[in-house]
């Protein structure tokens, strides 16, 4: 009987892990995604469905608006943050810790307490905005179908930003601290040296931070399915929950797989294209 090599059986316990747990589910959605519930080829039908469903198309473009306009801020807020807690100042410690609070805290919990602040009769939201002025009368922010989705991308970038804000802070630290030395003797401001140094240097951070954002807004269901779970009227509704919905609430496995499969391929092709595009920004920079 021939050795196994030493090296191979290292390798054996995270292959049969990798098998168990990522390789065989993905095994076993493509092939529930052609067949039907008892099991018989059915080809593209599952896919033509999901991808002609009114349903499905507007989950799509939820998710869309809701995946990028979060990214958006999240990146805008995050880095932000991250360059005013680089800087020195009384109590930079405490803020540093303070920030973090939105991240650490449960995506459960956060979502159920913003959804008693947007509460339409009793959410301080609509008492503070009423009493200062901006608005009349309370807003039934996540009944309204022009309110519920910045309501929710607004919650998303509360609960994201600390860790682009931390991501950026590390970032900082490995900057040459003799660039902005040479820019102030130069005359530089703040913002000079933001635009032309903190940013530049930033960039494989940011870019890091970015496909991570995307990976994760695009399988993240908690804020809305805690807050909304997808209303009113579908106008919150996202494909990780239309996916949800077909499975285990219509028990329409084979759609479900059938959507999954679909939002895989958008996902890797939206991922190759960006990985793409950055590797070329990268060598042109080099």
């Amino acid at each position: 009987m021939p050795r196994i090599p030493r090296g191979i059986l290292f390798v054996l316990p995270t292959v049969v892990f990798l098998g168990a747990f990522i390789a065989y589910p993905l095994l076993a959605t493509a092939v529930l995604s052609v067949t039907d519930s008892r099991g018989a080829f059915v080809g593209g039908a599952n896919f033509a469905e999901a991808f002609g469903g009114r349903v499905t198309r507007i989950a799509l473009q939820n998710t869309v608006v809701y995946v990028g306009a979060s990214i958006v801020l999240q990146m805008l807020i995050g880095t932000f943050a991250g360059i005013v807690l680089d800087q020195p100042f009384r109590g930079r410690s405490v803020l540093r810790a303070i920030i973090l609070i939105p991240w650490i805290v449960p995506g459960v919990v956060a979502a159920t307490t913003w959804a008693w602040m947007f509460h339409t009769e009793f959410g301080i939201v609509n008492y503070l905005l009423v009493q200062l002025g901006m608005i009349e009368r309370s807003i039934g922010w996540l009944v309204r179908a022009d309110t519920v989705l910045p309501a929710l991308i607004a919650v998303n970038t509360w609960k994201t930003y600390p860790f682009v804000a931390v991501m950026v802070l590390a970032g900082l630290q490995g900057i040459p601290a003799s660039l902005y030395e040479a820019a102030r003797v130069d005359g530089a401001t703040f913002w000079d040296e933001v635009r032309f140094i903190t940013l530049p240097q930033l960039r494989p951070v940011l870019g890091s931070v970015l496909l991570l954002l995307m990976i994760w807004g695009f399988n993240a269901i908690t804020i809305i399915y805690t807050m909304t779970r997808g209303g009113p009227a579908n106008r919150s509704l996202i494909l990780p929950i239309q996916i949800f919905r077909q499975a285990f609430e219509f028990f329409d496995f084979n759609l479900a797989a059938a959507t999954s499969v679909l939002l895989f391929l958008f996902l890797t092709t939206l991922i190759a294209g960006y990985l793409r595009f950055f590797g070329r920004a990268e060598v042109t920079d080099g």
